[in-house]
């Protein structure tokens, strides 16, 4: 059943399997269920949590199947999968080999708009930076007096967003959500920049790009890095595109003249006209990646028809989210900063940029991803490494090849006092004028529930650390 058809058949009675109950799988499921389909929820695992899902569920009519994710049910119409399911998971590759469409909740959601009226999409995927752009879009076009909505990996689920009466919604996606969709259309997109990432999932770097330049859909305005090659390449067959840069852009672009945040893409003249955006100074946390993050977010404004002082009224409001280059405290000098969403070598690399001299704390679990070039292109800003988690081995390797004048403490411990150990290593390291980063390169499921709760484990030994020095 192909894009068009499913947009303008009803639901009613369509059976429909869907994949994952996490809060997309099930804000699926109701959305689905309420518009008459047949619906089935399949779920691998069977804990409290989900039990209390699928009870939820249950009274809405829709069947759940706990403790089975694999078997596709008889007469299947349609597969909505959950982002995190793989192409060659049991369920999905049976859909697959039974010729039965299978669509994400992104998908599902394009589907569900309605008719007429439906709120404009801005769209933005990437390596990093995804949330913080989409947050700070949605604040610009707040500012311009529209009702605006993060959704997507941010927020509201988006199958229920589309049901609200917004103008436009900022709507982050991720390659797993772009991997499931084939018929969404934004009126505008961004790919902040690419790197690898996720290849455990998708196989293949090709695969990985090829999911991400999903976004830049026919008739969207395609909004570019002009300083990452793939960024460009992916919006070069556009029919209209506006770069954004942290050099003084060239017409068609959006970049930095000395302290100011310029547009020189959606003027009317772009070739003799600049529009001041904002200061640099308005772009919070300041780091050259984060002023990246500002002008995608401003360019996507723009393109919509933001004004410029909605986008300076929009970067003094936003509030930076937590664990991203978040600044904790300043201890004997020494400044301490929380970039514990720094989960693979591209993120950590545009934290590092930030910040010379660096004590540097990382490690985790690398998902495969190299280190090397992320080490060697560090090493002249680096003071000294404190190592901690899984593959920690690794970063001691490249830190041994392309580092090796620079101290480094291998702290192998994962209890629950190992953050404790690890900051005061880093202390030991560090001279007034420092930045002890945590910036770890890996994924925290070796130690930590996720990356928030290694974020907030550093937070607390920072603290710590701060009043022992206090009572001194």
């Amino acid at each position: 059943m192909d894009a068009e058809e499913m947009t303008t058949r009803p639901w009613d009675g369509l059976d429909v399997v869907v994949a994952g109950l996490g809060v997309s799988g099930r804000a699926a499921a109701r959305a689905l269920a309420a518009r008459g389909a047949r619906v089935t929820a399949v779920e691998a695992r069977d804990d409290d949590e989900r039990r209390s899902a699928a009870a939820e569920l249950e009274e809405r009519g829709v069947a759940v199947r706990l403790g089975d994710g694999e078997s596709l049910p008889a007469g299947t119409d349609l597969v909505v999968t959950s982002p995190g399911w793989r192409p060659d998971a049991p369920l999905p590759a049976a859909a697959a080999a039974a010729g039965v469409e299978i669509i994400g909740e992104v998908e599902l959601a394009w589907r569900l708009r309605p008719a007429e009226g439906a709120a404009p999409w801005l769209a933005v995927t990437g390596t990093d930076g995804k949330t913080t752009v989409v947050r700070m879009l949605a604040c610009m076009l707040t500012a311009a007096g529209h009702d605006a909505l993060a959704v997507g990996n941010v927020g509201t689920p988006i199958v229920e967003a589309v049901d609200q009466p917004h103008d436009v919604l900022a709507v982050e996606l991720s390659s797993y959500q772009l991997h499931w969709s084939s018929s969404l259309a934004p009126y505008a997109a961004t790919v902040l920049n690419v790197a690898p990432d996720h290849l455990d999932w998708h196989g293949t770097m090709d695969a990985y790009v090829a999911a991400k330049a999903k976004i830049f859909a026919a008739g969207a305005i395609a909004v570019h890095n002009a300083d990452d090659p793939v960024s460009t390449s992916l919006a070069a067959g556009a029919e209209r595109r506006a770069g954004f840069t942290l050099q003084v852009p060239r017409p068609g672009e959006l970049g930095v003249v000395e302290e100011l945040l310029v547009d020189r893409a959606f003027t009317a003249d772009p070739r003799r006209e600049a529009a001041e955006l904002a200061a640099l100074a308005d772009v919070r946390p300041f780091a050259p990646h984060n002023v990246a993050n500002a002008l995608a977010a401003a360019g996507l404004a723009r393109a919509f028809g933001v004004p410029p002082e909605a986008v300076r009224d929009g970067l003094r409001a936003f509030v930076p989210d937590p664990h991203r280059i978040q600044h904790v405290a300043d201890v004997t000098g020494v400044a301490y900063v929380n970039d514990s969403k720094a989960t693979q070598p591209h993120a950590a690399a545009a934290s590092l940029a930030a910040y010379e001299p660096v004590v540097w704390i990382a490690g985790g679990l690398l998902k495969g991803l190299d280190v090397d070039d992320l080490v060697r292109d560090c090493a002249p800003r680096l003071r000294g490494v404190v190592l901690m988690g899984r593959d920690r081995h690794r970063l001691a390797e490249a830190l041994a090849r392309h580092a090796p004048d620079v101290p480094v403490v291998d702290v192998a411990d994962t209890d629950t006092g190992a953050m404790d150990r690890v900051v005061t290593e880093a202390a030991g390291l560090a001279r007034p004028g420092d930045t002890v980063l945590l910036a770890p390169v890996g994924a925290s499921f070796d130690m930590f529930a996720n990356y928030p709760a290694r974020g907030d484990a550093f937070i607390a030994a920072v603290e710590r650390l701060a009043g022992t020095a206090r009572r001194r």
